[in-house]
């Protein structure tokens, strides 16, 4: 099953600029043509395309943006009809368009709790170039065999029209799965349709032109279609054209429509039968009790299989009678009268208000969205209609670890029972930032089993504040909560590492050198594509705190960096340099803060290790125990790692090791210890590669000499900055044989050999970086034959020191050609992206290292690299790796020109926004703003700030 609120494919027949063109084959008579045309001429002023967003997970529905139908129900107030799962649980923000193109703001002034179905306002007054017309609701035409028209938008492009006629008026609710909004205690009528997406919300309309039922969903693998009737929408809509609330009744109880033959095996007697069917002559069968919600008002009084037989002395065997009474008692009690098996009951039952227990608000702290239990999901999963639910598991309630799931419960924070929404905010206001907490959850799915996730509270990169749903004005009003209390003081704390056994060999002293390195970012900048990270990383030196991790798991310098020692002690650390072309990052700890633990500071050796020797592999494996085996180093050779389609970091020009055992590329971080177990020879770090066409990324695990540390760490150790310089380039290795025919001379050759007896090769610029002072001189596809009369063979001769000099002498054969030249090095930063900006939901920097690589032209240096689903840039087109260019047609060539050019811009004003790819295709785009969900601002890093980055309005 599907609810049709995403674009989809064109259907059968079309209503453009005003024209109607029939299927083709319809056999209806002249007269009927011409009577639906007049119809849909005059209904065609009534339907609306919906374009949609909510901006934040709540309930069941995510963040997202979609397409979808209206149509206007009220032309005197402004009042649209459509889906429940159009005008949305959450915060909404939508436009809708006319048949003449006018576009108009829309909001939610109702969702009805249950149902599918909610209303959306406008103002007629902005409606300048036609009359706005209304379609009549006439929920009795609906009959067997009624031929109808949908009347609907395709992918928010054009009118498109369906034929059909009603095949059931008595279909159970269609169930869209789990997790998500179903409709339920209600019939849906049913038609052969093919409707496509975009198409909820659409009026089913007769020859008469008045809607009959509202389109809701279809079936993914068959032409049916599901229509919710219109009986209860019209009592709404009274209710709203006056101003009053919608009174909605409950008994916390699910019922559902079986037949005669199925009741009859529940127990029901013969003579009950009898009489239902003397009622009812067009009758098929009855209500059944199918969910009775625990602790609910029917719970110990209604039972699942109970035959429903009378509400307040009235026979009941539809849904539409059963809520007429149900609604019209909230706060009284209601007698109801049940067969259950067999036995004929009469129990009194009180009837709560449903949109009591129907949440309208939500809380956002340390980047995760949460809400009350709603009656829609403790219906489905037959749980008590109580408790805190995760709607947007990210940050620090990402609890089991996955950037997606959701239906996790809260029931305790920090061992404090949240019983609900309040309570939940009451403890996390008592609780310090950066404080380590558990947190005691279960899913909604299996409350039979308890879990416990232990989270850092972060109220330092994210607000902790209320919205609060407000139907007059269309928007959730925000109220910030309690300012967050400051971290507790650091206490050192001491431990020992455990004894292990001596089968590890020489090789285990080296664990008491390893610390477990865990890594949670706020967002994700650079397209690094996950937003928490751990491994091992290496202690270097133990007197300063210095350690060295792969730049897989500290991609950059902006989140939160704890270490673990000796699984044990947990401490706060800090990013001090990224390595700019290969795949290491320094982090520096606080030695203080282990007190006197015995840390190893890693020795390390000054031999290269070459194909053939002994090493011992120690390493954590996957679930973070030690291991340690000696094998042999079966290959070191220069690797590629490939690129990938959103440019990120990724280690170039190196040579990696790899090892003659199949436990390697189960250890993702680790060491290579010497042969007599003395010294550090390598590190064992995973790689972050290309992702894959199923979305997933692949991981490299390979071997890289230490040598690669020293010219970084001798600075470190010094307490500078590290200053790196070489060639802005990447290469890759050529064979002798491949060079001669570029045009290698036998000279070359001999030079070669002699430089290298064991690998001989030669290196082939396969891209430089652009805007480098090396790609001034230096250009794709020239092969290095030596720099400075050293003959270039092995690929760390190339690599980033501090000794380089501002010029070197290269030469090189370009086309064949043997030229020498003074080549510029550059100067190459640690420090990694500095300045984030977000504006309409997009993610903008200053382009990244790995677009300089990748790309050969920056159009600007206004760079997207990642924007939030349901907002501006989301719903009007902006995506990742896109370049700004103009602003309103002023350029943006700098972030600080892009800051200036949206400064001050209006709220729900469209913005011209210049746009060119990756591929350098221009695209202009209109976005526009909603600061109310979307404000302008930027992180600035700064060693002075609390988290290292300080928060600037733009607005």
């Amino acid at each position: 099953m599907k609810p049709l609120s995403t674009g989809g494919e064109d259907i059968e027949s079309e209503l453009e600029n005003g024209e109607v063109e029939m299927m083709e084959g319809d056999e209806d008579s002249i007269q009927s043509k011409e009577q639906w045309e007049s119809t849909l001429h005059k209904i065609i002023k009534a339907v609306v395309s919906l374009r949609f967003s909510q901006v934040a997970a709540f309930d069941t529905e995510s963040a997202d943006c979609s397409e979808a139908t209206g149509f206007v129900v009220d032309s005197e107030r402004g009042i649209i009809l459509t889906n429940r799962h159009v005008a949305l649980s959450g915060p909404f923000v939508g436009v809708a368009v006319f048949s003449n193109h006018e576009e108009v703001d829309v909001h939610t002034i109702y969702r009805d709790p249950v149902h599918d179905f909610g209303f959306l306002k406008f103002d007629v007054s902005k409606i300048k170039h036609m009359s706005v017309a209304h379609i009549n609701l006439a929920p009795e035409k609906a009959k067997i065999g009624l031929e109808i028209r949908i009347v609907g938008n395709d992918a928010a492009e054009k009118l498109s029209i369906l034929s059909g006629s009603l095949s059931r008026l008595d279909r159970n609710c269609p169930e869209y799965g789990d997790n998500s909004y179903n409709d339920f205690d209600t019939f849906y009528l049913q038609a052969a349709s093919s409707a496509s997406g975009g198409s909820s919300g659409s009026p089913v309309i007769d020859i008469e032109g008045d809607a009959v039922a509202l389109q809701a969903g279809g079936h993914n693998k068959a032409a049916t279609d599901f229509f919710l009737p219109l009986d209860r929408v019209v009592r709404a809509l009274q209710y709203v054209q006056s101003g009053e609330l919608v009174p909605r009744g409950t008994i916390q109880t699910q019922f559902y429509h079986r037949t005669f033959d199925e009741v009859r095996r529940l127990g029901l007697t013969a003579e009950a039968e009898k009489e239902i069917r003397r009622l009812f002559t067009d009758g098929v069968g009855m209500l059944v009790v199918e969910v009775v919600l625990p602790e609910g008002p029917a719970s110990g009084i209604l039972e699942e299989g109970d035959v429903l037989l009378t509400v307040n002395g009235q026979f009941i065997t539809k849904f539409v009678p059963l809520e007429e009474i149900i609604d019209s008692s909230v706060g009284r009690e209601i007698t109801l009268t049940f067969q259950r098996g067999g036995e004929e009951m009469t129990v009194s039952c009180n009837v709560e208000d449903v949109h009591a227990i129907t949440p309208s608000r939500y809380v956002e702290v340390g980047g995760g969205k949460l809400n009350d239990l709603s009656f829609q999901l403790a219906r489905q999963y037959c749980v008590p209609c109580k408790g805190v639910y995760v709607a947007d598991a990210s940050g620090m309630f990402r609890l089991d670890g996955a950037s997606d799931q959701r239906g996790w419960l809260i029931t305790h924070v920090d061992t404090k029972p949240t019983p609900n929404l309040d309570a939940f905010i009451d403890v996390m206001q008592s609780i310090p930032d950066r404080e380590r907490i558990p947190v005691t959850y279960c899913a909604i799915a299996d409350l039979h089993t308890t879990n416990v996730a232990i989270v850092t509270v972060d109220r330092h990169w994210s607000s902790f504040r209320v919205a609060t749903r407000n139907d007059v004005t269309g928007l959730w009003d925000y109220t910030k909560l309690a300012e967050a209390k400051p971290p507790n003081p650091i206490k050192p704390q001491n431990a020992t590492f455990p004894e292990l056994d001596a089968s590890l060999g020489p090789a285990k002293q080296f664990f008491r050198s390893m610390v477990r390195v865990s890594y949670s970012m706020p967002c994700r900048i650079d397209h690094f594509p996950r937003s928490r990270r751990a491994g091992s990383g290496l202690v270097l030196d133990a007197e300063r705190g210095i350690v060295v991790v792969s730049r897989s798991i500290i991609p950059f310098d902006m989140g939160d960096l704890t270490l673990t020692f000796a699984d044990s002690i947990i401490v706060e650390g800090k990013v001090i340099f990224l390595h700019p072309t290969q795949n290491i990052a320094f982090i520096r700890y606080n030695p203080e803060h282990i007190g006197s633990t015995p840390v190893l500071a890693a020795p390390l050796s000054t031999t290269d290790l070459r194909q053939g020797h002994k090493v011992f592999l120690a390493a954590l494996n996957h679930n973070h125990r030690p291991v340690c085996i000696e094998t042999t180093v079966t290959d070191i050779t220069s690797v590629t790692i490939p690129q990938s389609g959103s440019p990120r970091f990724r280690a170039i020009n190196f040579d990696a090791i790899t090892l003659d055992t199949p436990l390697a590329q189960q250890c993702a971080s680790g060491v290579l210890v010497d042969a007599e177990g003395k010294t550090i020879s390598g590190l064992w770090l995973s790689y972050l590669g290309e992702r894959t066409s199923s979305g997933s990324d692949n991981e490299y695990y390979l071997g890289l000499q230490i040598a690669c540390v020293q010219p970084v760490l001798k600075y470190l150790q010094e307490g500078k900055t590290p200053i790196l310089r070489g060639l802005a380039i990447e290469v890759m290795p050529v064979q002798l044989s491949q060079a001669r025919l570029m045009g290698l001379t036998d000279e070359w050759v001999r030079k070669v050999e002699l430089s290298n007896p064991q690998r001989r090769q030669l290196f082939l610029v396969r891209r430089t970086e652009t805007a480098s002072r090396t790609a001034e001189v230096l250009k794709d596809l020239d092969l290095i034959l030596s720099i400075d009369n050293h003959t270039i063979t092995r690929v760390q001769e190339l690599d980033l020191n501090d000794s380089a000099a501002p010029m070197v002498r290269t030469t090189i054969i370009r086309n064949k050609e043997e030229l020498t030249l003074d080549v510029p090095m550059t100067e190459m930063s640690g420090q990694g992206t500095d300045r984030v900006v977000f504006w309409a939901g997009a993610l903008i920097q200053a382009p990244h290292k790995a677009v300089l690589q990748q790309s050969k032209k920056l159009p600007s240096h206004v760079y997207i690299s990642g924007r939030s689903k349901g907002s501006p840039a989301y719903m009007y087109g902006i995506t990742s790796t896109q370049f700004i260019t103009h602003i309103n047609g002023k350029p943006t060539h700098t972030l600080d020109e892009f800051v200036e050019a949206v400064a001050g811009l209006p709220d729900n004003a469209y913005v011209r926004v210049k746009t060119v790819s990756f591929d350098l295709v221009p695209v202009v785009l209109s976005v526009r703003m909603v600061k109310h969900y979307w404000p302008s601002f930027e992180f600035l890093k700064d060693a002075a700030a609390e988290c290292g980055w300080r928060r600037i309005p733009i607005d």
